[in-house]
């Protein structure tokens, strides 16, 4: 059974920086894409960056992010852990979310609980 949980979340003032991470479970497959999903209140989940993990070492690829944090933000892969980091940099008040990890299966998509991101003075 896949399991994904995030960490990393909480109250950072504009202009500073957290690093959320997602650490993964019961995967098996010999590539597999782990991508960040955000949520604002009232507004819909957006993609927020992708990356392509290959399951039996240390390889990933095609790191993608929404324009609105690219140059901002780094996805990246915890080493061989089936785990991948978030540093985000430069934060704003419009960053504010509960960041979710997600991972397309067959027939389903694999959610993390999330983890809340407040940038505020």
């Amino acid at each position: 059974q896949v399991q994904l949980v995030e960490s990393g979340g909480g109250l950072v003032q504009p202009g500073g920086s957290l690093r959320l991470s997602c650490a993964a479970s019961g995967l098996t497959y010999r590539w597999y894409r782990m991508n960040w999903y955000r949520q604002a209140p009232g507004k819909e989940r957006e993609l927020v960056a992708g990356i392509d993990i290959h399951g039996g070492g240390t390889s990933y690829r095609d790191s993608t992010y929404a324009d609105s944090v690219k140059g901002r933000f780094t996805i990246s892969r915890d080493g061989a852990e089936s785990s991948v980091n978030l540093q985000m940099n430069s934060l704003k008040p419009e960053d504010t979310a509960v960041y979710y990890c997600n991972v397309p299966l067959p027939g389903r998509l694999a959610w993390g609980p999330g983890t809340q991101v407040t940038v505020s003075s």
